[in-house]
């Protein structure tokens, strides 16, 4: 219980004849006895008002949780006093989150219950729990503030944003897919996957007229195929230090994963296969080749919770572990974020090394503040020099960037809030290409 600003306000008056008592005995008296009649009507104030156990509590929140993302949430309470209570509540969501919209002011009737919305927003992946929640309410005479930690635990597990994969399904049921930067890409007659038969249109190769179709029809028809289904697709995740980088409160890893889930839903869909692996200078963690859009749901349970090592990434020993659990023919998605050239350079060393059919796509995530810093325009010779610096940086990425791709590697090189649509029209744009 905490005394509350009435309570002490009054005591504080009432002390101070207390203080000229050598003045003024009678007046030293009688408040004394007014303070006595204070402590007896504040301690019948609490007899008389009820406590906090009167107050049932129940926490309703999905048990799984996406980062970076607002997850809804609700406390309901219920009055069991036959008074009306103002309550004031708070939720402690443990160390890996944040609440919106809390603490929050609710008044319930005798017997009655309310209930309160507000949002969890975790900041990082893994398992966590939600402790307890805190529960305020002034006595009946208004003297004291009741005050109460209330255990209540609710395990959760923070996934990567899952919550992108339905509104990915919303969009492509409605056909809106450009709302959320996804390019439907689809160019028939690139593949070997026969889908229908249509009329010959100029620009058709011969090698696609179906001949008995044509002397039946009297004209010229050809087939058209479709994009190439049950292809290979490995994910590479870099969990090295420099993973720990942030924009907006949320790590490069997280935004990593959040677009690895991404991709991997999309390639499930169309009828690949798809595995990853986690690296830092160890393996991290490899999930075997899955199929079908319920793989998903094995990849999400096998990454959540993955965090950022202390360690410098070994691109040679992830790429040497790789050639012996997938030895088909692959696209390799490595997604990264390097802070010089020399980093560059050894993961085109460590790509050209391998002689197995391998097709890489190397995502690099920019580094927002330095170019933010080679982009301003400097108002001292510190400044310029920093300028200059992170100009010169950068340079050096982009001519060993240039090196890669003159060496038959694809690559992104994008910002991390643009990482998942730009991913995901380069996986479109290979597979209607046919280049897997």
């Amino acid at each position: 219980m905490i005394p509350s600003r009435r309570l002490v306000l009054t005591a504080a008056i009432l002390a101070m004849p207390l203080l000229l008592a050598g003045l003024n005995r009678s007046a030293a008296d009688a408040a004394l006895l007014l303070n006595l009649v204070l402590v007896a009507v504040a301690c019948v104030d609490l007899l008389i008002s009820p406590g906090p156990d009167d107050v049932a509590i129940h926490r309703e929140i999905s048990e799984v949780l996406s980062v970076g993302a607002s997850n809804p949430a609700t406390l309901t309470v219920r009055n069991r006093t036959g008074l009306t209570l103002a309550m004031t509540l708070h939720d402690d969501p443990g160390p890996l989150c944040e609440v919106d919209r809390l603490p929050q002011s609710v008044t319930v009737g005798p017997g009655k219950e309310e209930t309160i919305h507000y949002s969890v927003k975790p900041s990082r992946r893994g398992a966590s729990e939600m402790p307890a929640v805190h529960l305020r309410f002034p006595t009946r005479l208004g003297l004291w503030t009741r005050h109460q930690i209330r255990p209540l635990s609710t395990p959760i597990r923070i996934y990567p944003d899952i919550r992108a994969v339905y509104r990915y399904e919303l969009m492509a049921r409605q056909n809106r897919l450009s709302e959320i930067g996804v390019r439907m890409v689809r160019m028939p007659g690139q593949g070997r996957e026969f889908e229908r038969l249509r009329e010959f249109r100029y620009g058709d190769e011969i090698r696609q007229i179906d001949w008995k179709a044509t002397a039946r029809q009297q004209q010229l028809i050809s087939r058209e195929f479709n994009v190439e289904r049950n292809q290979n697709i490995v994910i590479m995740v870099d969990c090295g230090r420099f993973m720990r980088n942030q924009t907006d409160g949320i790590s490069y890893l997280d935004r990593a994963l959040n677009s690895a889930i991404m991709l991997s839903y999309i390639a499930l869909g169309q009828g690949d296969n798809v595995s990853l692996l986690a690296f830092s200078n160890k393996i991290e963690r490899f999930i075997r080749p899955v199929r079908g859009k319920p793989g998903i749901q094995s990849i999400l349970r096998s990454t959540y919770d993955i965090q950022a090592s202390q360690n410098v990434s070994d691109y040679s020993l992830a790429l040497e572990y790789l050639t012996t659990v997938q030895r088909k023919r692959a696209l390799i998605v490595l997604i990264t974020f390097v802070t010089d050239e020399l980093q560059l350079r050894v993961i085109g060393e460590s790509l050209k090394l391998r002689s197995l059919p391998y097709l890489p796509l190397c995502v690099l995530l920019q580094d927002v503040g330095l170019r933010q810093m080679a982009d301003r325009i400097p108002e001292s010779d510190l400044d310029a020099y920093h300028t200059a610096a992170a100009a010169q940086v950068l340079t050096g990425q982009s001519h060993e960037a240039a090196s890669l791709r003159e060496a038959g590697i694809m690559l992104i090189d994008t910002p991390p809030d643009l990482l998942t649509e730009r991913l995901i029209n380069e996986y479109l744009s290979i597979k209607a290409r046919n280049l897997m």
